[in-house]
């Protein structure tokens, strides 16, 4: 068959209420503040017009920042998570008007065919992915769902119309939004399929005529200029994030960040970095999770039901239309097939077989690349549904009136509920603010002009945000141990201009001369104030920085600095080694230094510094001779030395502990971050025998039940 001739005018008032109820949805569960991984890198870039992490995404970045100056939201982080909602939602409704215009071959009674579109595209838009991603701003691909969405629905139009100029300002709209849309993300790119097939069964001679191809490559040039303008541009202007520093106009730091040479990932044809079974297997994996991950043991059940639903679909569209069903065969199989191959990952974090090496696996779960397939699905959805109504209007025949048989079959479509109420539970971050509290409770951990020496993305990346957005201890310095072996970090350490401390946004710990019901910390501020230090953090120019090897051997003794001894614990340093004992011998007696509790046993294992360490809260701070006990110091075998007067104060007066430790029915869902929540239970657990001991015992019991609400969590996470 082919398609049909349009019969009446696209259904737009229907698609702007499918925005609606699913806007309804994401605003109720809409997170409040920022989150893990790299939210708080994102909203950061969006507010200071930052570069992130490569490709740099600068199309995220100006249109996050112009959204940001919007009063929707009292906190800056909730309007870039309600951005995140409503490019989503939107993406929805453009979904929405595919399904219903592919419908059209299957279900001739409009009604009940808005109906199938509506209920279809909603489902996918509760798909746990979806839902979860479109709550909060923790990537950039809610724009890509739009822009794909609005690619193929403007493919459509384009071949409904007839040939022309006029006609042909579709196709020129969509070549132009997935140009733009790649300088966000490159998954933007993936709707050229659907236009290729429609090109070429509708009318081909397009790619001939000369106005055509002129537009076109105007449109595509315009489009990704982003890249090649604006990211140079704003990198020499050196913000305060500036990931791979991209300046200069073609430079090789801008391709690297184009072409994510930082992550040294091994070509697709190439070497696979797990079995592409294994990695089919990760997809499945993240497939069942979408349509009941509340339900437990009946999850299996709606993840079958709407397979056959996404299956059964596009088999109806093959049937009914050869040009409909392979375009959506082909965005399909490009959405799932050639993305996994494409994208290559390691093994998947949960990876059933225990005998994988974490350093063979993803360091976290990879749903969120897969998002677009959990998004259009719902369009599959749509034509089963339809097909469904069909064959059951069909079935009744003439036993009910032709106005009405098609309209008794829609109570089929309540399956279509089955993923808001099988995934409101985890896919909401209604209420979660543990990744804003834990940034604040580790800044406010530091003594004025302090150095923050950190590990990964989730112990960092909040920071920054707490910094840049909350405007939160910027007289903090950030180093991070995974990004000291890149150049750029390097650099911005040594080029950062140290912002003056004001005690009077600080927590009222670190003014005790100027809030006399402060809690005492054992010491004062020195009789001249905190003093600002004036030269930088690194000794080196900015460029020397460059310099500094990528892997060398250890010296072949212990370095002593003053009464400090390092003793290193490997064969061999990396970069950031390097970088971390040179920051200690510049800096210590300068500015206070300390390290996460997040960085394990770095600073012991690898630098051999445990008897210099003083357990501060979720820090530890260096000090310049071997610790001794006394006074409020104590020794305790599995917290080393710890300072009772000042982690009394930060735990009960300055920390958030009820954000880590706050009742969540399902416990804590993404496994490969509790390790932060578990920063607050060794935290808290570990310090209640001690105050045990000094006689603290109300002390104790609340600490006690604050590190056993928070294993409670991390017990229960799936």
């Amino acid at each position: 068959m082919t398609d049909e001739a349009p019969l009446s005018p696209p259904p737009y008032r229907w698609s702007v209420g499918l925005f609606a109820a699913v806007m309804v949805v994401y605003l109720i569960t809409l997170a409040p503040t920022t989150a893990f991984w790299d939210t708080s890198e994102y909203i950061a870039a969006a507010k200071i017009l930052g570069i992130p992490h490569p490709p740099g995404n600068p199309l995220f970045t100006l249109m996050a920042h112009v959204w940001g100056l919007l009063p929707l939201a009292a906190e800056y982080a909730k309007r870039i998570n309600l951005f995140a909602a409503v490019t989503s939602a939107a993406g929805a409704a453009f979904w929405f008007l595919v399904a219903e215009r592919w419908c059209r071959a299957i279900l001739p009674a409009r009604g009940p065919r808005i109906a199938a579109a509506f209920a279809g595209v909603f489902a996918s838009a509760m798909a746990w992915t979806v839902w979860n991603q479109s709550t909060v701003n923790e990537k950039v691909y809610t724009i890509s769902l739009l822009s794909i969405a609005m690619c193929v629905w403007f493919t459509l139009r384009w071949a409904d119309e007839a040939p022309g100029a006029r006609r042909d300002r579709w196709l020129i709209a969509a070549l132009y939004i997935t140009a733009l849309s790649s300088t966000n993300h490159q998954m933007g790119l993936l709707a050229l399929p659907v236009m290729g097939i429609y090109v070429l069964m509708t009318d081909w001679r397009v790619l001939l005529r000369p106005q055509v191809i002129m537009a076109a490559v105007a449109v595509w040039v315009v489009g990704i200029s982003i890249n090649y303008i604006y990211l140079p541009i704003r990198a020499g202007q050196y913000p305060a994030i500036n990931e791979g520093e991209p300046a200069g106009f073609f430079s090789k730091e801008l391709m690297d960040v184009l072409n994510r040479v930082q992550y040294a990932k091994p070509d697709e044809f190439g070497e696979r970095q797990a079995p592409f079974s294994a990695q089919l297997h990760n997809y499945w994996t993240y497939w069942s999770w979408q349509w009941g991950r509340d339900l437990g043991a009946l999850a299996g059940v709606a993840t079958g039901l709407f397979t056959a639903l996404g299956l059964g679909g596009l088999w109806v569209l093959l049937r009914r239309n050869l040009r409909s069903g392979l375009a959506a065969g082909a965005l399909l199989g490009t959405l799932t097939l050639a993305l996994i191959f494409y994208l290559n990952f390691k093994y998947g974090f949960s990876y059933p077989d225990s005998a994988i090496a974490n350093e063979l696996r993803e360091v976290r779960e990879r749903d969120y690349f897969y998002i677009a397939s959990f998004a259009f699905v719902g369009v599959l959805f749509a034509a089963a549904f339809a097909a469904m109504i069909r064959g059951i209007g069909d079935w009744l025949g003439d036993r009910v009136d032709d106005t009405r048989r098609y309209l008794y079959a829609t109570p089929v479509l309540a399956l279509a509920l089955i993923p808001l109420g099988g995934n409101w539970t985890t896919a909401s971050r209604a209420d979660e603010t543990i990744a804003r509290d834990f940034a604040i409770d580790i800044l406010e951990s530091i003594e004025p002009y302090g150095i923050l020496i950190t590990a990964g993305d989730n112990d960092t990346f909040p920071l920054w945000f707490a910094q840049e957005v909350l405007g939160v201890r910027r007289d903090v310095t950030l180093a991070n141990l995974s990004l000291m072996n890149t150049e750029w970090h390097l650099k911005q350490l040594r080029r950062r201009e140290l912002p003056a401390f004001d005690p009077s946004t600080a927590h009222p710990i670190w003014r005790p001369d100027t809030d006399r019901d402060s809690t005492t910390l054992g010491f004062a501020p020195p009789p001249m104030g905190w003093q600002q230090p004036t030269r930088p953090l690194f000794p080196l120019p900015v460029d020397s920085m460059a310099t500094l090897p990528e892997v060398m051997a250890p010296p072949a003794g212990p370095l002593a600095f003053d009464s400090l001894v390092v003793q290193f614990g490997n064969q061999y340093m990396t970069r950031s080694d390097f970088a971390t004992v040179l920051m200690i011998r510049e800096n210590l007696g300068v500015r206070p230094i300390y390290f996460s509790w997040s960085d394990g046993n770095y600073p012991d294992g690898t630098l051999g510094l445990t008897p210099y360490l003083v357990s501060h809260g979720l820090v530890r701070k260096l000090m310049p001779g071997p610790v001794e006990e006394g006074g409020p110091i104590i020794f305790d075998q599995s917290m080393g030395f710890v300072d009772m007067e000042r982690t009394r104060a930060l735990l009960f007066d300055v920390y958030h502990p009820e954000a880590a430790a706050r009742e969540r029915p399902r416990g804590w869902v993404d496994t490969p971050s509790v390790s932060i929540l578990s920063l607050y239970y060794i935290t808290y657990g570990g310090f209640a025998p001690l105050l045990e001991a000094a006689g603290d015992s109300v002390s104790a019991a609340k600490a006690n039940d604050i590190a056993n609400r928070v294993m409670q969590n991390m017990r229960g996470g799936n």
